[in-house]
């Protein structure tokens, strides 16, 4: 007989590695060019001036200025995300 009793195996105990998606950079915090803005998975923004979309739909930036998240008029619930060198100075910020 078995001295002592066989250890049973767990068929749990596995998890992966988070994705951290999400925005990095908020409206008006000042980036500089190939900052990281938003890592997401398909294109729930999409890029707007001075910035650009990696392969894995990454919006990162172009140039040093002001984050600006802007909603596209005639496209609703879309939202872009630009950078200017300097903030727009009205709150408006509709997109044509």
């Amino acid at each position: 007989m078995a001295h002592k009793k066989g250890g049973g195996s767990s068929r749990n105990g596995r998890d992966s590695n988070s994705q951290r998606l999400g925005v990095k950079r908020f409206g008006g915090e000042l980036v500089i060019p190939g900052n990281i803005i938003v890592r997401q998975r398909g294109t729930e923004f999409h890029p707007g001036e001075n910035v650009g979309i990696g392969k894995d739909h990454t919006i990162f930036s172009k140039i040093q200025g002001y984050v600006v998240f802007e909603k596209v008029r005639g496209k609703p619930g879309r939202q872009q995300i630009s950078v200017y060198e300097q903030l727009p100075q009205k709150k408006d910020t509709t997109v044509q």
